[in-house]
């Protein structure tokens, strides 16, 4: 578990330094040329700076242990920083429309071409090397942190060709309204990517139940211990990386105590082998005891 989380904070920190370090050189270039587009690019960049240090953050506060006040843990530390990252990729991506509308009108073209297009490839070889570290991390931890950097990290390589091509279109070809053009395209993504984050992040907080296609295979696990008579009740969410799992398990009344309690223990382990990390809590029930409290009555294992 130690060896995964420095492995987890050394993907942290290597999206840090590659930030850092387009940061500094799209300052430069922005100044150089002008360009909307490259702006644009500046803002994402800035953007992937701060999501890596609230992604690190996030990381760091969902792994502390439980406590007396967070008895499920802190795993939706993750979610909040990616609402707070939402927010800021949302007012980015509205500056930066306003900005291209406003240099489409006027008609202001950028300058230099060829320094922003430098510091757009020098970029993209800083990230193809970034995102063959994260997928070796990846492979080794399962971070679900990690593979949200990574997708992002990923989008950066079309996000500098689009600087290219704007800044390529405009001094070489002489299309006047290609580097406006790219800089709103480039909003438009930024806008959809919030919004994407955004669904992941609220589907969190909310305590969404899982998807249909993993909760069938969680009832089919079930369904295999041979003493059981039927399953209802069955409640859902995730926490960061952590999932947790309630649900009522009808069996033999006749059973004593201890022989119920050896059945649960028994199912558990299944679940626990094709469910790893999953925290589960079960609660049994006599075969043909209907609670009318539960969420639904029904027996969930009929439909297998």
């Amino acid at each position: 578990m130690n060896d995964n989380a420095s492995l987890n904070r050394s993907a942290a920190f290597a999206s840090i330094a590659v930030a850092l370090l387009l940061v500094g050189m799209k300052v430069w270039a922005v100044f150089s040329t002008g360009s909307t587009a490259m702006l644009g690019s500046l803002a994402d960049t800035t953007l992937d700076l701060v999501a890596s240090l609230a992604t690190l953050a996030g990381v760091w506060v969902a792994a502390q242990p439980d406590d007396e006040n967070h008895r499920f843990g802190h795993g939706k530390a993750e979610a909040l920083a990616a609402m707070f990252q939402v927010v800021l990729i949302s007012i980015s991506a509205l500056s930066l429309a306003f900005r291209a509308v406003n240099q489409w009108i006027a008609g202001a073209r950028p300058e230099g071409a060829e320094g922003g297009i430098v510091v757009s490839v020098i970029a993209m070889v800083a990230t193809v090397a970034l995102l063959a570290w994260q997928r070796y991390v990846i492979r080794k931890t399962k971070s679900l942190a990690i593979s949200t950097d990574h997708v992002h990290y990923q989008s950066d390589i079309l996000l500098n060709l689009a600087v290219i091509a704007a800044l390529a279109l405009d001094q070489y070809v002489g299309i006047a309204g290609a580097d406006p053009f790219f800089g709103l395209a480039i909003a438009l993504w930024l806008g959809w990517g919030a919004w994407g984050a955004s669904q992941q992040a609220i589907e969190q907080l909310m305590d969404h139940e899982w998807p249909e296609e993993r909760r069938q295979a969680f009832l089919e696990a079930v369904a295999r211990h041979p003493e059981i008579k039927g399953l209802h009740d069955l409640r859902t969410r995730t926490s960061g990386d952590r999932d947790f799992v309630q649900f009522h398990l009808a069996i033999n009344g006749d059973m004593t105590v201890r022989q119920a309690h050896v059945i649960m223990d028994e199912v558990e382990a299944i679940l626990k082998k094709e469910f790893p990390g999953v925290e589960i809590l079960i609660h049994p029930d006599p075969e043909g005891h209907v609670d009318p409290t539960d969420m639904s009555s029904k027996d969930l294992l009929a439909k297998l």
